[in-house]
């Protein structure tokens, strides 16, 4: 991953900033890309904050103000990844919007945001980076953080607004990696088998920040991205990768330091979808 450039939308908290700050490890330039110009009252975390912890762990980064519900902004966004590191290898799909309420209960308002800032996102995202894309062919990736299609779980009757907004990423994915695999281009998506202790855990769960002794870190998820990217694009494509069971498979056998609470000594609540 050394010299190869990453944009990261929501990359100013969570997962987003785990995962910059482990390719940033391995000396990658980081489009730290979100909303959090400042950090925020209540989650916490701004690009200015990761763009700095960035740089202290190895990496280059540029800190872009994004949200990716307007293209505008995400044209933007690419041209300076482009202008500042002269050119792009991947893009990351890791900002979300998550309301955990059936159709009777789910304001339009916050149905349109999470199409909005999941799956459409997904769309305006890859079609702008596409040019990019191609010219880094063979090394090129498309990572989304989204689900196995799973249609079995309550996630249907209790949340169905949230779930078709994941698994529209997923299916917009599978079909971008059949699309794009000609071009060099992968395209998979990356979901966690447990819970990760997140903002979204704490402030959109029932349970709350008490979940977190049965969830794991980001750093999971980190280290099964950076596996992913450092992959051949020729080699993996059209996946829907669980985090666990992909550094299985890279030979990752102790799990126990992803653990947010080692000692609390619960067993670890599954993740939706899974």
């Amino acid at each position: 991953m050394k010299d190869r450039t990453v944009l990261i939308t929501g990359a100013s908290r969570g997962i987003g900033r785990a995962i910059a700050l482990r390719l940033a490890r391995e000396g990658a330039n980081i489009v730290v890309a979100a909303k959090s110009d400042r950090v925020h009252p209540k989650l916490g975390g701004s690009i200015h904050e990761t763009a700095a912890a960035v740089e202290a762990a190895g990496g280059r980064a540029l800190a872009v103000v994004l949200d990716v519900r307007n293209e505008a902004q995400v044209a933007a966004a690419i041209a300076a990844a482009v202008a500042h590191f002269g050119g792009l290898d991947a893009v990351i799909n890791n900002a979300g919007a998550i309301n955990l309420t059936n159709v009777e209960n789910t304001p339009v308002r916050r149905y349109d945001l999470m199409q909005s800032v999941n799956a459409r996102a997904v769309f305006v995202c890859a079609q702008a980076a596409l040019p990019h894309l191609k010219k880094a062919a063979g090394r090129a990736h498309v990572l989304s953080l989204c689900p196995p299609l799973n249609l079995h779980g309550p996630w249907l009757r209790e949340q169905a607004p949230y779930t078709l907004s994941k698994m529209g990423m997923t299916l917009l994915s599978l079909g971008m990696a059949a699309e794009f695999a000609p071009l060099g281009i992968a395209v998979n998506c990356l979901w966690p088998r447990t819970l990760i202790a997140t903002a979204a855990v704490e402030f959109a769960i029932p349970g709350g920040k008490a979940l977190f002794a049965r969830s794991r870190r980001p750093e999971i998820v980190a280290d099964a991205a950076f596996e992913i990217l450092r992959t051949p694009a020729t080699e993996l494509t059209g996946q829907c990768l669980l985090d666990e069971d992909f550094l299985r498979s890279r030979g990752v056998t102790d799990f126990a330091p992803y653990a947010y609470d080692p000692a609390a000594g619960q067993a670890l609540l599954p993740d939706f979808f899974v």
